[in-house]
């Protein structure tokens, strides 16, 4: 009986693909393995196994899969559920989220291989001077790689030529895998056995005394033998001897030391695991972690609400411990990737080699190696921290996942698809493993919140700083009344460069944040005010000074800062608003002693960029940090005395139906950078209308308020959370064609849910990367079934698609858009 397997491949097809298995190969294969497998006429795909059956495909006859690469499943049976659940739920299909959740590493890549003809006989009349050096080469190598080719021709394109090759038969063209993971293996040596007893070695000592070298090499292996039986590697031997790699090269060419390669992992823990330190709390965070684990009896979800610098972290950890202690593992997830570099240390210092760390950042064999101990549920990853990313790992005994900052616009991703909000995935995550979850922010999300409120979710408070530390003092400084009188230096007011002045002169440190990273996000001719535009977007290019050029930051196009207008050629260029580039500027002019770091997308772009700043901030290398929503973010500098937000009505402004809740967690989150010690911190906040009531809740720390304030209009409005929201957006290069098939799509919602259906309109920024952008909110009330609205949503889309004219218009899904 033939045996098939339905399995996922990492492509936008809504459907699974059915594959004949060879005789053999059923009996080994089983769910979540890998198997190559060819699709189309001649690519090959790492594909993912889903299902094993005897029902052959009916539409068309099954392919035979090339070969299983895995021996034990790479995707086990909660993690298939979890992406059933996000594939419907965020309507994407499971291929996308296969490519999203599992690292690029592991999603094999075929290649093609040039091989010779041997039924076929050439004549050296009849082929070209390049033909003939492909096929010499061949005659000595079985087969070729494409770059190969082009480094035996000297060409960048070959393609043509091995497709003229091809076709008169001379060669023959195979796809086939090569493994993107190269496991890491350190060198190490040891003394040869022979030479163990003392009087061997002490003959051999002697016989080095001609080669004073080689004799202190040997010498230092037995001083760092006698502190460590670990395996010693090369490069440290030759660092400790101060001597060089040839010498222990001569030594084990002479059979006096062997050698041996270990494989190891790339990230590893080189702490003391000796002196751990476990937290302390105090008796607020003891009663806080009491109530927790009091709603973890009959609540999965428990909310903490802790006010800034509460000492949060230490209560994250002693819960971790009891999880650990029943042998379980737990997922640590954090908004942003700056936030780990802190965090890691402290983690380390508690679980010691327990913790692994898992984000973007980290090269894919560094991610393949994390995901690996995960799904053998090893000792160094029993902890796991990391980005929204890593609630994609092989949890086999997840017991409790700490969601910090729950509150942050990091969890969701917004491109490509899923588009999931990884608070929520994660909440679903644990479920299906029988695990707790407890969000935490000093600013909690409405949602989260309105849970809590509902009974959804269990609650607990801490509502004093560790040690008795007291809340900053937080100030509105009007400026649109010091504009008026003439009291502004650049962007500056008299009270925060007085307030700076006094921080420098107790050799505190300054936080200023401004929510825009360049130099200027305008320049504008002041004679005929024309405004240079990114030729693929519709916004303006924004000014970076240190590179002199005009960049946008929708596609990344740039082009070099102009002398004059383009337009009236008059050299009257000026630049409107303000980034972090330009406040470092002004900082530097006007307190030229200080010494100034910035930490935006543009100077955090290397990998260890995040570290090098947040460290050399908190070892007191800057006196002031200006930066993005990046320093809001649960950093914990001891130093910090004095945040400035540089403008408030930026944020305030923006044209969301969050904004306002945003504005008030982000504007309370960096204020919580300062005074997180003894002495108590000042938060200077420059606005325009110093009156307005987000801002006047800010300054009084009135949390309840501003939630009481939001729902009562997301309740007028029918917004989240009363209501959920689709929101759907269409992308076409062509503007008429954009508009007819938003224009039919919206139609078709409106005749199925009336009022409830938005637009379509143009969002603020309606063209990028010469895609123009049409977009419809669906909102949806809570006793209505969000399935059947997004399957009645779905059938709209097969219609839609029915008109060829319309068919080449892309329509993405955002489900709870945030």
């Amino acid at each position: 009986m033939e045996v098939f397997a339905d399995v996922i491949l990492p492509i936008p097809l809504e459907r699974l693909f059915t594959y004949r298995l060879p005789d053999g190969l059923a009996v080994d294969l089983e769910k979540g393995m890998r198997v190559a497998v060819p699709f189309g006429k001649s690519k090959i795909y790492t594909a993912l196994v889903y299902r094993i059956h005897t029902d052959p495909p009916v539409v068309y006859e099954a392919k035979d899969i090339h070969e299983v690469i895995d021996k034990v499943p790479l995707v086990n049976a909660v993690q298939m559920e979890h992406w059933k659940w996000m594939a419907s739920y965020y309507m994407c299909t499971l291929g996308e989220v296969f490519r999203t959740a599992v690292p690029g590493a592991f999603l094999l890549e075929s290649e093609t291989l040039v091989l010779r003809n041997g039924e076929k006989e050439w004549d050296d009349q009849q082929v070209s001077d390049q033909e003939f050096m492909v096929l010499e080469a061949l005659e000595h190598q079985t087969s070729l790689k494409i770059q190969e080719v082009c480094d035996i021709l000297e060409r960048k394109t070959v393609l043509p030529l091995l497709h003229r090759m091809y076709e008169k038969g001379l060669i023959q063209l195979r796809e086939t895998l090569h493994d993107q993971y190269t496991p890491k293996y350190v060198r190490t040596v040891t003394l040869n056995p022979k030479y163990e007893s003392e009087k061997d070695l002490n003959d051999l000592l002697d016989e080095l005394n001609r080669a004073p070298k080689q004799r202190q090499v040997l010498l230092t292996l037995f001083q760092l033998r006698a502190v460590s039986r670990l395996p010693l590697s090369a490069s440290e031997l030759q660092k400790k001897s101060g001597t060089s790699a040839g010498v222990i090269r001569g030594l084990i060419d002479k059979d006096i030391l062997l050698e041996k390669k270990i494989r190891t992992d790339r990230v590893t823990f080189e702490g003391d695991t000796e002196g751990l330190q476990k937290p302390v709390l105090s008796d607020f965070q003891q009663k806080s972690l009491e109530d927790i684990t009091a709603s973890f009896k009959d609540r999965d979800v428990t909310l903490l609400h802790g006010v800034t610098s509460s000492g949060k972290t230490e209560v994250y950890m002693k819960l971790m411990e009891t999880f650990l202690a029943d042998g379980k593992q737990v997922l640590y997830l954090l908004p942003e990737i700056a936030l780990t570099t802190q965090l890691i240390s402290r983690l380390q210092t508690c679980f010691g080699s327990r913790v692994a760390v898992f984000h973007s950042r980290f090269s894919l064999n560094e991610r393949v190696e994390v995901w690996n101990n995960v799904r053998r549920n090893e000792e160094k990853a029993k902890v796991v921290i990391g980005a929204r990313s890593s609630l994609f790992l092989p949890f086999d005994n997840l017991g409790l996942v700490i969601v910090d900052e729950e509150h942050e616009n990091s969890f969701k991703q917004f491109d490509p698809a899923p588009r999931y909000h990884a608070r929520d995935a994660a909440i679903v995550l644990a479920t299906l493993h029988g695990a707790k979850v407890l969000l935490g922010s000093a600013t909690p999300s409405l949602e989260s919140f309105y849970n809590v409120r509902t009974g959804k979710y269990g609650y607990t408070s801490m509502e004093q700083r560790f040690g008795g530390v007291q809340m900053p003092e937080v100030d509105l400084v009007d400026i649109r009344d010091a504009s008026r009188r003439k009291r502004m230096t650049g962007h500056f007011s008299e009270a925060l460069i007085a307030g700076i002045n006094e921080t420098l002169a107790v050799r505190e440190q300054v936080i200023l944040f401004q929510n825009r990273r360049g130099y200027a996000p305008v320049v504008e001719c002041m004679t005929c005010g024309h405004a240079p535009q990114c030729p693929n977007c519709d916004v303006s290019l924004t000014y970076h000074q240190g590179r002199n050029e005009l960049r946008c930051h929708y596609c990344g196009y740039s082009e070099k800062m102009m002398v004059q207008c383009v337009a009236c050629g008059n050299a009257t260029l000026d630049t409107k608003g303000f980034g972090t580039e330009q406040i470092e500027k002004e900082l530097k002019e006007l307190f030229p002693d200080a010494r100034t770091g910035r930490m935006d997308l543009d100077t955090t772009r290397g990998k260890f960029a995040y570290e090098k700043i947040i460290t050399g901030f908190a070892s007191g290398e800057f006196d002031i940090l200006v930066g993005t929503q990046m320093v809001t973010k649960g950093l914990d500098f001891r130093h910090v005395n004095l945040v400035g937000i540089m403008n408030a009505d930026a944020l305030l402004n923006f044209p969301d139906f969050r904004a306002h809740e945003r504005s008030f967690q982000l504007l309370t989150q960096v204020a919580g950078r300062a005074g997180r010690t003894e002495k108590r911190g000042k938060v200077l906040i420059q606005t325009y209308n110093p009156q307005n009531p987000v801002l006047r809740q800010v300054v009084n720390g009135d949390y309840t308020g501003m939630y009481e304030d939001q729902m009562s209009q997301r309740r007028e409005y029918l917004y989240p959370p009363v209501n959920r929201i689709i929101r759907i957006s269409f992308k076409h290069r062509a503007y008429h064609t954009l508009n007819e098939a938003a224009s039919w799509f919206g139609q078709a919602l409106r005749n199925l849910f009336g009022t409830s259906v938005l637009g379509p309109e143009y969002p603020p920024v309606a063209r990028i990367r010469n895609q123009y952008i049409k977009q419809v909110l669906v909102k949806i009330p809570r006793e209505q079934s969000l399935t059947q609205t997004k399957n009645s949503i779905k059938r709209i889309e097969n219609s839609f698609n029915a008109i060829s004219q319309y068919r080449s218009v892309r329509v993405i899904y955002d489900v709870d858009y945030f």
